[in-house]
């Protein structure tokens, strides 16, 4: 896996196993269009009726500036409130809008999953719909991909906003998945990366739960692959409330980490000769 370091020059670039001169710094204005390339915008969602239609309605407003050819697809992952209505609601209103539910709830893996599914686009983003991430950001995975630096942008929390343990844990599971899958990144679990659809079709991930960012970028490793981290912000959750510090959650984790160090042993990408470039 070939890595562009496209963070600042006072950002530590110690995880990085190589880079490329002339990477891309943030960008200051959103109003221009930086690509007319196609983007499908997935953003799974659990139990986020207090947010997810402004979130969903910051994508769009920001998209239409500088990416105006997208569609934003929200994944309901077998919510108990009213966000599949309010994701309908959503949909019904703008054609650039779908949703897709999940019945029953299939995890935060098997929710991107049926994102990366339904995606129609020839580069496919993801963000969580929590309210914690700027969808403005993507303009800063975007230079590195539009210039060919890289092929995949993804985003690393320059500021972590979230409780301390909640940090401390986060750091104690990179190391371990560093560890066993040999991977250089910043942030594997940063819910904030742009890449093309084809790409992610042949990566073919299964992972249902926590490890699915895990899987798609070891998977990108064996392939080749050139990446892209850029710093991105994050911000407190103000709505809604977090799950990834379930025991349960967790439990069923480090269950599908065993589990998928066995099975990439002998992964190897088949790509699609039917799959559009995104190119």
């Amino acid at each position: 896996m070939v890595q562009l370091n496209a963070s600042p020059p006072s950002a530590p670039a110690d995880d990085l196993s190589s880079q490329v001169s002339g990477a891309a710094s943030p960008v200051a204005s959103q109003d221009a269009v930086l690509t007319k390339q196609g983007i499908s915008v997935v953003l799974p969602a659990w139990n986020e009726e207090a947010v997810i239609a402004i979130t969903v309605g910051r994508v769009v407003t920001t998209m239409s500036r500088i990416a105006p050819n997208f569609e934003v697809i929200i994944v309901d992952d077998g919510s108990t409130d009213r966000t599949g209505a309010i994701a309908d609601e959503l949909a019904a209103a703008d054609a650039r809008i779908r949703a897709v539910h999940n019945r029953p709830n299939r995890g935060y893996g098997g929710a991107l999953i049926a994102g990366f599914d339904a995606a129609r686009q020839p580069y496919t983003f993801f963000m969580d719909a929590d309210g914690q991430f700027d969808i403005a950001d993507i303009a800063n995975l975007i230079i590195p991909i539009e210039s060919g630096q890289a092929e995949v942008a993804l985003g690393y929390r320059a500021h972590r906003n979230d409780p301390l343990i909640r940090i401390l844990n986060s750091w104690a599971w990179k190391q371990l998945v560093s560890l066993l899958f040999h991977l250089h990144i910043r942030d594997v679990d940063c819910a904030f990366k742009l890449f093309p659809t084809r790409l992610v079709r042949a990566a073919a991930v299964q992972a249902n739960g926590a490890m699915i960012s895990t899987e798609l970028l070891a998977k990108f490793e064996r392939m080749g692959t050139k990446i892209a981290q850029v710093p991105v912000g994050h911000y407190p959750r103000e709505l809604g409330k977090a799950t990834g510090a379930n025991p349960r959650v967790i439990l069923n984790a480090f269950r599908e980490l065993f589990r998928l160090h066995g099975k990439l042993r002998d992964w190897q990408p088949v790509l699609s000769l039917d799959e559009p470039s995104a190119g």
